[in-house]
């Protein structure tokens, strides 16, 4: 009997200590076997695939993009393990995190840990895999900071695989040091679009306004160039009156120069077309029909502004589609877009997870809470009258609710289909939300609930005891005084998120700063007109200012002023040229004969008949020489000696008209000098009279001695060039050659299209030369009808 009671009692005992250890094993399931550890959880996914994408990041790495970096690792030939993790679930360091899912996982291989940043770290264990490191370091100095993980990840196999990952780390770090800052962005994003769409709308308007503003200026510059040149060539930053000229000049009845005849078509100017040819002003010597003017005139038309307006609008189109061409993304990131499925996959986990435990803490993040705090949460929690959830998940901009923390919560409570007041902690800063779906808590006592219970006081969290105090305070929550279940009176239906499709697709090149960077390009187009203008005016001040200083090219000791430079150029030559036949032709006009008209008295003639058989023997040699074509403009051909006798002649003729009685000679040391009305005697060794000698005073007489007979005159000696019985040589002068004599006046020769070296005008071909010799100018007009075979 006693034995039967003994044994009862045994039964019993170990009865009552089955069931105390099947209720210790029941209470321990939900904090142990639905919460594991941070590198546990992960070693767990890994074991199911070696690529693993949280969830938390769908708008940075879509979960739907794990085959792209399988397939990438693969290449590097051993067993590689892939995590791609928000920034702020590392912990204290990425290379402590991948030594605890080793441990936990158990594999050789190779472990690599990314986030949206980029490459975080990279260890091998157990597997023969040199320059990992390396090839860490040089993706991080190679790489800009946009970036995609896909795109790193990518990068960091190709340098590991290259073989040659420490010298590319040595060289990347040599050339960027401690920034990679220098990198050009591989995407274009928000902001770099805009700066696109200002510089197009900006080039736009301002290219097309610019050119168009340049060429008006040039055809301006142009139009004064050519008035210039018709009324003062030698005062290129003045615009000069330009004369009246008329169509056809007459000759006047009152000159006495006798009629010739044209000569045979085989005499021609050298390197110019034959005398025949010719015709026109200067063709015949009577001066009958010879078409006087418009010898200074350009001929050209003015450009209307339609064309260029059209050529404008034309250019502004091309750059337009220049611009769409080059900038030409729509989209910004690596290409990968998240499925609903990847959008989707968080909130079902935590939704799931809340379903089964009203207390959620993320396996992915680091532990906010202990297994201690979570039991007593969950104790706590099954002892309050109102249905409380806790979800200890993070939020950052990555995730499908772009990092709004109220979208998360509406989430979940759509997903959950329950009345429930949801707690929302953030592990990585403390932070608490509470919201209210359904229950019949007092709002008010929720709004006043101490400050402590949403934000932490202090750098530590210290999130398990913060909550096991919000869990206190709502045990006390008082029900709300409607018999209606209550909802928290801010909450609101907030704004859905961005689609993660819209938020990577940029807006258009022609939109937003495009509109003004087009005001702005009018304005950087007159800008940059003014500057180019100032710019050319001073040029033009300074090649004056230089013009006048050396005379055209003659040097400082130019003592004659502009209008009789040493070495002029050949665009002064012919500038000088049409004003100074302008000038004649005006000067003649008032003595042309008209046909007779009834009630207007014919013109007289107020000057000598030998003035003005001079003056138009002068106009008619000077158009023989430079207006060949008879259309009223200068030969294309014309060389410095042909222009420079023009020049001559033109000034010969209008002095016959303004001094009748001065001298028929020009100075033969620069025929530019004019009327020469004094005489020196040069010898012929060198040395004058006066005691002045020099090289320069005695040029002139051995180059007339000594040029080339291929002219008229070359084979003559001037009247009175010689005294009788005297070794001397008399020349005329003019007055400032007298005191001082000038430098000779220097051409350029015939070489390389009338560009080449300077050299006196007496070793040129061509009437000038005579001038050398002292011949008058009357001599000079026949010798330039000889020239070109006119009688």
């Amino acid at each position: 009997m006693v034995g039967a009671v003994l044994r009862a009692g045994v039964v019993l005992v170990m009865g009552w200590l089955a069931v105390l250890f099947c209720a210790g094993a029941v209470q321990a399931a939900p904090g142990s076997a639905d919460t594991p550890t941070q590198t546990a959880y992960l070693a767990g996914q890994l074991r199911k695939n070696p690529v693993f994408i949280s969830d938390q990041i769908p708008r940075a790495v879509p979960r739907s993009t794990a085959p792209d970096f399988a397939k990438e690792a693969r290449r590097l030939g051993v067993p590689t393990y892939v995590m791609i993790l928000p920034n702020t679930h590392y912990g204290s360091e990425a290379t402590g995190l991948l030594a605890g899912v080793h441990d936990r996982l158990g594999r050789k291989g190779l472990y690599v840990t990314l986030s949206p940043t980029g490459l975080d770290a990279v260890q091998t264990y157990g597997v023969s895999l040199a320059g990992a490191e390396d090839a860490s370091r040089a993706t991080l100095y190679e790489l800009p900071y946009d970036a995609t993980p896909r795109e790193v990840f990518r990068h960091f196999v190709d340098v590991l695989a290259s073989g040659r990952a420490h010298q590319r780390a040595e060289a990347a770090h040599a050339k960027y040091g401690d920034s990679v800052d220098e990198l050009p962005l591989l995407h274009t994003d928000q902001t770099a679009r805009e700066d696109q769409s200002f510089a197009t709308g900006l080039a736009v308007t301002g290219i097309p306004m610019t050119a168009l503003l340049l060429t008006l200026y040039a055809l301006r510059r142009r139009r004064i160039r050519r008035a210039e040149a018709a009324g003062d060539p030698l005062s290129p930053g003045r615009r000069p009156a330009t004369p009246k000229r008329t169509a056809f000049a007459k000759r006047s009845p009152a000159g006495s120069r006798p009629k010739g005849t044209r000569a045979s078509k085989t005499t021609s100017k050298p390197g110019s077309r034959t005398g025949s040819e010719k015709g026109g002003p200067g063709g015949s010597a009577s001066g009958q029909g010879v078409k006087t003017t418009g010898v200074g005139e350009s001929g050209g038309r003015r450009v209307g502004m339609l064309p260029l307006v059209a050529a404008a609008v034309a250019l502004g189109g091309l750059v337009a589609f220049t611009a769409s061409q080059v900038f030409d993304d729509t989209t910004s990131g690596d290409g990968s877009r998240p499925t609903a499925a990847d959008m989707r996959a968080r909130i079902d986990r935590v939704a799931s997870g809340l379903g089964r435990d009203p207390l959620y803490v993320d396996p992915e993040s680091p532990p906010a809470l202990d297994a201690a705090e979570r039991s007593q949460l969950r104790a706590k929690l099954r002892a309050l009258r109102i249905p409380v959830m806790i979800a200890a998940v993070s939020s950052n901009p990555d995730d499908e609710s772009d990092g709004q923390k109220d979208l998360l919560v509406k989430a979940l409570h759509d997903r959950l289909h329950r009345d429930v007041l949801i707690v929302l902690a953030e592990p990585s800063d403390g932070g608490i939300e509470v919201v209210n779906y359904g229950t019949r808590v007092d709002p008010t006592y929720l709004m006043n609930r101490p400050h402590y219970l949403e934000y932490p006081e202090s750098a530590d969290p210290a999130l398990g005891r913060r909550l096991d105090q919000l869990l206190t305070y709502l045990g006390k929550a008082p029900t709300s005084k409607s018999d209606a279940p209550q909802s928290d009176p801010l909450a609101y239906d907030p704004p859905p998120a961005v689609d993660p499709v819209k938020e990577q697709a940029l807006p258009g090149l022609f939109t937003g700063d495009f509109h003004p960077g087009l005001t702005l390009g009018v304005f950087a187009a007159l800008l940059v007109t003014g500057l180019v203008v100032a710019g050319c005016g001073t040029i033009r001040v300074i090649v004056t200012a230089r013009r006048r200083r050396y005379g055209a090219g003659g040097g400082p000791r130019a003592a004659h002023g502009p209008h009789a430079p040493e070495r002029p150029s050949l665009g002064w030559l012919r500038r000088a040229a049409r004003h100074d036949l302008d000038t004649l032709t005006a000067a003649l006009e008032p003595m042309t004969v008209r046909e007779p008209t009834v009630g207007v008295p014919e013109p007289v003639a107020a000057l000598p008949a030998d003035a003005q058989r001079r003056a138009w023997e002068c106009l008619d040699a000077a158009a023989l020489l430079i207006d060949g074509d008879s259309d009223g403009r200068i030969d294309a051909d014309a060389t410095p000696a042909v222009l420079a006798c023009a020049i001559v002649l033109a000034r010969a003729g209008r002095t016959a008209i303004d001094e009748p009685t001065a001298a028929r000679h020009v100075c033969h040391r620069n025929p530019l000098h004019g009327t020469a009305r004094k005489r020196t005697e040069i010898r012929p060794g060198g040395g004058n009279p006066g005691g002045t000698a020099g090289g320069s005073a005695r040029s002139t007489a051995d180059a007339a001695g000594t040029r080339g007979t291929g002219d008229p005159a070359g084979t003559r000696r001037a009247a009175g060039r010689t005294r009788a019985g005297s070794r001397m040589w008399s020349l005329p002068v003019c007055e400032g050659c007298r005191v001082t004599p000038g430098a000779v006046l220097r051409l350029r020769s015939q070489e390389r299209n009338g560009r080449g070296a300077y050299v006196p005008y007496a070793t040129l071909p061509g009437p000038l030369a005579a001038l050398a010799d002292g011949v008058e100018i009357d001599q000079l007009t026949r010798d330039v009808r000889e020239y070109f075979g006119v009688h």
